[in-house]
């Protein structure tokens, strides 16, 4: 089983919204995939309570419960949305449940700067330290030709970690996200320059740069 994590300390930088369309990305692509949430305000929980039945299945992990005690074993990817303000033992833990980890980041300075902290703890955690994770930053609901977006990519290109895609602002992730579908499930007039932000990330994520 393939462990994908979408991970950052800083609230609100999107990680549920992330890991909504990794996860109905890799289910159109074919493959059997469970979502888990280990944020009680259940964001992506309730994302899955909307998905359509004529939609490929994810199956459903509220890991804020009771972690991966009850996740299925045999879907070949899982797919974690992690709680914000995760810090020592609690990230320590988190991180023994992923392979591969998504730091989205957003383009503010308080963002930027939460973002360092939250990296420099990250990679110190023992697991990470080992090689035995892989780790990539995104830029998220981005505004081309803005100053801070500016900022944001010269941040996220001096950074420590790969930087793999910038995603613009869009409302077609809150159209998405209010049915019950990923990016890739709304019509390709509507969302191909979506699809063409993501294709970067779901590169990375089928190579195995991503993959320890």
């Amino acid at each position: 089983m393939r462990h994908i994590m979408v991970l950052n300390a800083k609230g609100g930088c999107g990680k549920s919204t992330i890991a909504t369309n990794i996860a109905s990305y890799f289910a159109n692509e074919g493959a059997s995939v469970a979502l888990a949430d280990y944020d009680p305000q259940r964001s992506s929980l309730d994302w899955l309570e909307r998905r359509p039945e004529n939609r490929p299945t994810i199956a459903a992990v509220a890991a804020f419960e009771d972690g991966l005690r009850h996740a299925p074993r045999n879907v070949d990817i899982m797919v974690s949305d992690a709680p914000a303000r995760s810090h020592g033992k609690e990230l320590a833990d988190l991180v023994k449940h992923a392979e591969t980890i998504v730091v989205p980041v957003l383009p503010s300075t308080i963002d930027m700067q939460a973002t360092s902290t939250f990296l420099k703890e990250l990679q110190g955690v023992n697991k990470v330290e080992r090689k035995q994770v892989k780790i990539a930053a995104i830029a998220n609901r981005v505004r081309d030709n803005t100053l801070i977006y500016g900022d944001l990519d010269e941040y996220l290109t001096k950074a420590r970690v790969p930087y793999v895609a910038a995603l613009r602002e869009a409302q077609n992730y809150v159209r998405a996200y209010t049915r019950g579908i990923g990016i890739f499930e709304l019509p390709e007039y509507l969302a191909w320059p979506d699809w063409s932000e993501w294709e970067p990330l779901t590169a990375w994520l089928r190579s195995v740069r991503s993959q320890p």
